[in-house]
């Protein structure tokens, strides 16, 4: 079994690390765990690289083929839109899904106010400024991102990694995701289920949708729901035990599912 982490934003693969003890502890060492981080959130941004959600699917897909073998993927924020994709599309690259996004797949998800910010001119390119230029203040973000809920050490590890290509894979990538675009591909979440998935839906989490939008998007992916009670948008680092111990007992009963055909 090989565990594929995917982040998103404005992370870097800092984000999993109280995580990868946890499941370490849970028999899942961390030879046994690759984290992937997209282009522009932790790795470099190549010229021409259009950061749409298309190309961070494709991008997905194409270290996925490389593996070589059927993975357990887990994404969380989008990276979970791009796990989402890539088992809506190729659902033979895994053994299974998890997400915490799939709310924003809903024909009736609001992008959140910063999602918003960063989809218009002016606005946006000031705000991407003040969090990833060079003249930032590091240490302010650092303690936005605490404010939000991210432990400090991550915190500090993830503002490290942070540069100026981030802000413009942020801008580029919001800017083509304005609905109706997620909506539309949300018509293909049916698609998901020809593999085992799990929404982790963690209840103070206000950027991924409400309650019923994630509810009724996992209904139509045919995915399990994990409840995180009081847990926020960066559950995996709030709460690496319970975390854990979600991915590990969904991780099990996929185990235990018969194989089907063409795995």
């Amino acid at each position: 079994m090989t565990v594929v982490l995917v982040h998103g934003n404005p992370e870097t693969p800092a984000v999993w690390e109280p995580l990868l003890d946890a499941l370490a502890v849970r028999g899942v060492p961390r030879e046994q765990v690759v984290r992937l981080s997209p282009p522009g959130f932790g790795a470099p941004l190549p010229d021409g690289f259009p950061a749409t959600p298309a190309a961070y699917r494709d991008w997905l897909i194409g270290e996925l083929e490389a593996l070589g073998e059927p993975v357990d993927l887990v994404g969380h924020d989008l990276g979970g839109s791009h796990t989402l994709r890539v088992a809506m599309t190729r659902p033979d690259l895994l053994r299974s899904w998890v997400s915490d996004t799939l709310g924003a797949f809903e024909p009736d998800y609001v992008w959140h106010e910063l999602a918003q910010r960063w989809q218009t001119p002016g606005p946006g390119e000031a705000d991407v400024a003040e969090r990833f230029g060079p003249d930032r203040d590091a240490a302010a973000v650092v303690g936005v991102l605490v404010g939000r809920g991210m432990p400090g050490t991550v915190a500090t590890a993830v503002v490290a990694g942070q540069d100026e290509a981030m802000g413009r894979a942020i801008l580029a990538h919001y800017r083509s995701a304005v609905q109706p675009v997620m909506a539309r591909a949300g018509a293909h979440l049916p698609d998901a289920a020809a593999r085992p998935g799990l929404a982790v839906l963690a209840t103070a989490d206000h950027v991924v949708g409400d309650d019923a939008q994630r509810r009724r998007a996992a209904a139509r992916a045919g995915a399990r729901i994990a409840v995180l009670e009081g847990l926020g948008h960066w559950w995996m680092a709030q709460d690496p035990e319970r975390a854990a111990e979600v991915l590990v007992d969904f991780w099990a009963s996929v185990e235990r599912l018969t194989v089907p055909r063409g795995w």
